[in-house]
């Protein structure tokens, strides 16, 4: 393991990741495409929770466990899945420095990449196109929904693709699970917002994540 460490020219993770490259960021944290080093064919994708994000008060700390507590309970081929956790991360980088007491995420790698840059990529994919995805982001929903549980933040940029154009939900830090009927927290992207949210109003979580379906549809079509 050591000198798999020592060749390495980029950063490693827990004595166990190669950090390869950034997949994304956003306010709450960063993603990483990494390789074991034992076997580089095995590919994870590394989420490492922003410490000013974490930091801000003790609902940043609840919304990652229950982040992961979620995940936990979702086994379905349309949602990532989890691998593994933690609050005792390192990174060691090439000059010897280590970065110490990181929470991370361990998450299945999509390699196709998101849905929102297909889109951008291929314009509008017609009725066709939406129909092939609508189904797919039905299954999923009617699942989640089964578990009694809401994302609140579906958009393009938050769905992965595989090589096949299978659908993967992804980013699961504003799901919730508890009294998804009866939600008042401002949660979501703009865009995609259920204008319930925006007014202020108590709302139902699985109107809101059909309802942010459908602009995913519109863009898509």
């Amino acid at each position: 393991m050591a000198s798999s460490q020592t060749k390495s020219k980029h950063p490693v993770f827990n004595h166990e990741w190669e950090i390869l490259s950034s997949l994304g960021e956003g306010n709450t944290s960063k993603v990483y495409l990494c390789r074991s080093l034992k076997d580089p064919k095995q590919k994870i994708a590394l989420k490492l929770l922003r410490e000013e994000f974490l930091q801000r008060d003790g609902d940043s700390i609840k919304s990652v466990e229950q982040e992961i507590q979620i995940l936990q309970g979702l086994t379905h081929s349309g949602i990532v899945g989890i691998k593994g956790y933690g609050s005792d991360g390192f990174v060691k980088k090439p000059s010897g420095r280590e970065i110490k007491n990181l929470v991370f995420i361990i998450l299945e790698y999509i390699p196709g990449g998101l849905l929102f840059d297909l889109c951008q990529t291929c314009g509008g994919m017609g009725e066709d196109g939406g129909r092939f995805f609508l189904n797919q982001m039905i299954d999923v929903l009617s699942y989640m929904q089964s578990k009694n549980v809401v994302h609140r933040d579906l958009k393009l940029e938050n769905i992965l693709v595989d090589d096949n154009l299978n659908l993967k939900v992804a980013d699961f830090g504003f799901a919730t699970y508890k009294k998804i009927n009866k939600l008042k927290s401002y949660r979501g992207t703009m865009t995609y917002m259920a204008p319930e949210i925006k007014e202020g109003k108590m709302y139902d979580g699985r109107q809101i994540d059909v309802f942010s379906t459908g602009v995913i549809l519109f863009i898509i079509v």
